[in-house]
């Protein structure tokens, strides 16, 4: 389990797309006199490419100018792999960037986009772009699935999404076939009890980087995040808008953070929602997802009337009893422990969900097989019924490693296990493993410890944070606001349960709304339950 694989794979499934179809009753705000405009207008369209505006960065790079007059192409959009064409009021086009923005007038690489218009052309504010987590998700695909949700910003914002450099439609990063996907799924422990199968764990996680180096070698140094705010700005730039206004969830949190630390005087009205923590390394952000992972667990068991100590014991048995003899299914293959974990993550990030977790632990428990929790499981590794898996995995891990500079030892991971069951019988084990195997080998260098996310000089960056989220917890959105800096991160806090809060809670909505729509920038430290 990965912290930003997760985080992106519920704002796909069940966070961008079904946030919508429960708002919770109610809201409470903590400081409800404190509605104030926003120092800045939003992103404006003219009719030419923006100029290029103050120099932010000693790090921002001089582009040609083949680059910032491009004119984009607006075509009708195709299918992307593995779903169905957009409808009519949909526009796809690419924009070149720069392959390597320390060789700007070098090779380029192409970027996806896609386009629905704002509805009302007398009161256009400009482009709203979107990012929807990962690293790894498909915002060509995802958007049009999830623009019912976004219906108001869409009266007086074009709503614009991307896939980013190495997703996707976008010279997207391929490391394994799906027989490999398969066999690996099958055979490899991802909380390895023997030297055997720590042997295997650690030799399977090199062969994936070795995979990804074969078959897409020439962008995998490329594909990081900082790499992919550039491409931000040029496509603002490209779009023909003064400022970024900018709405990202999870991974795109810390996408919009990097942008604001990049570039804070073209910083518009942004929102981050599901907040990841910007001071947590590899092994923070483990540590931070067992304790997310863990109370959402136990806010499910209570919801169901259940003492949370003993049903997270009870599951922790459960799992155990799988490792020893995985269970069948219907469908002939078995229900391994790692598969098991997997599908108990997966309902955790929407509490819609919940009484799917609920029939699929009844199954197990009960029946004694695993067609509910391998249904979950293949729901969050984009597996279909045909045994086709989807890349994002292999996306998501290759940005996360390009940057990331922390590759734990197998003795290192193996030395956090005391502390991690502690935090969680149920994931803790699996988080600990996992931070030796995700970057284990990696042919690519990371870039830091942490990203860089301050940004003095920017406007005002509103956080939301939900106290019930599994995958970014909420003690993140507190740092990512703090880390943008006074003046600048406005944190609004979601009472409640779940993945991201656009969507699920009316009053979150109504006040992203007002401030995308209006400017009204909420009292910092507001809240709403």
């Amino acid at each position: 389990m990965r912290a930003h694989r997760r985080a992106q794979r519920a704002a796909v499934t069940t966070g961008a797309v079904l946030l919508a179809a429960g708002l919770l009753a109610g809201c409470g705000l903590s400081e409800p006199d404190a509605d104030v405009p926003a120092d800045g207008r939003p992103g404006h369209t003219s009719a030419a490419p923006a100029p290029a505006g103050p120099t932010d960065s000693p790090r921002t790079p001089e582009l040609p100018s083949e680059l910032t007059s491009q004119r984009l192409d607006w075509k009708r959009c195709t299918a992307p792999r593995g779903g169905n064409a957009p409808g009519s009021a949909w526009r796809c086009a690419r924009v070149d960037v720069p392959l390597d923005y320390a060789d700007p007038s070098g090779e380029t690489l192409s970027v996806a986009l896609i386009r629905k218009e704002a509805r009302d052309k007398g009161r256009r504010l400009g482009s709203l772009l979107f990012n929807f987590g990962g690293p790894g998700g498909s915002g060509v695909a995802t958007l049009p699935r999830a623009a019912g949700s976004y219906a108001k910003l869409n009266t007086r914002y074009d709503l614009v999404s991307f896939d980013p450099r190495g997703v996707a439609a976008s010279s997207g990063v391929r490391c394994r076939t799906d027989k490999e996907q398969e066999q690996a799924h099958r055979n490899v422990d991802l909380t390895p009890d023997t030297a055997a199968e720590e042997a295997a764990f650690i030799e399977d996680a090199a062969e994936f980087g070795a995979g990804c180096e074969r078959r897409s070698g020439t962008v995998l140094p490329h594909v990081g995040t900082g790499n992919a705010a550039r491409d931000l700005d040029l496509i603002r730039r490209v779009l023909g808008d003064e400022k970024l206004s900018y709405f990202g969830f999870s991974y795109g949190t810390e996408l919009g953070g990097t942008y604001a630390h990049l570039f804070p005087h073209t910083v518009g009205r942004t929102v981050l929602d599901a907040a990841v923590d910007p001071t947590a390394d590899g092994i923070g952000h483990a540590r931070n997802q067992t304790v997310g992972f863990q109370r959402a667990l136990e806010n499910y068991l209570k919801d169901r009337g259940q003492r949370p100590k003993e049903g997270s014991e009870r599951i922790a048995r459960l799992l155990a009893r799988i490792d020893r003899s995985p269970l069948p299914t219907d469908s002939g293959r078995e229900l391994s422990e790692s598969l098991a974990i997997t599908g108990i993550v997966t309902p955790l990030y929407s509490e819609s969900s919940w009484p799917d977790l609920t029939a699929a632990l009844d199954e197990a428990e009960n029946n004694g097989t695993g067609n509910g929790l391998l249904r979950l499981a293949d729901s969050y590794n984009g597996r279909d019924e045909q045994g086709r898996y989807d890349t994002q995995s292999h996306s998501q891990r290759a940005i996360s490693c390009a940057d990331s500079t922390s590759r734990p030892t197998v003795d290192e991971a193996r030395a956090l296990l005391p502390e991690f069951r502690k935090l969680s019988p149920v994931f803790g084990p699996f988080l600990a493993w996992d931070t030796a195997g995700w970057c284990a080998e990696w042919p690519v260098e990371g870039e830091h410890e942490t990203p860089e996310t301050s940004a003095p000089g920017a406007g005002p960056v509103l956080v939301v944070g939900t106290t019930g989220d599994p995958a970014t917890p909420y003690e993140g959105a507190r740092r990512m606001a703090d880390e943008l800096g006074e003046g600048v991160g406005v944190l609004l806090t979601n009472k409640g349960e779940g993945h991201g809060a656009y969507g699920s809670n009316d009053c979150v909505t109504s006040t992203i709304d007002d401030y995308f729509l209006d400017g009204k920038v909420p009292a910092d430290g507001r809240t709403c339950g």
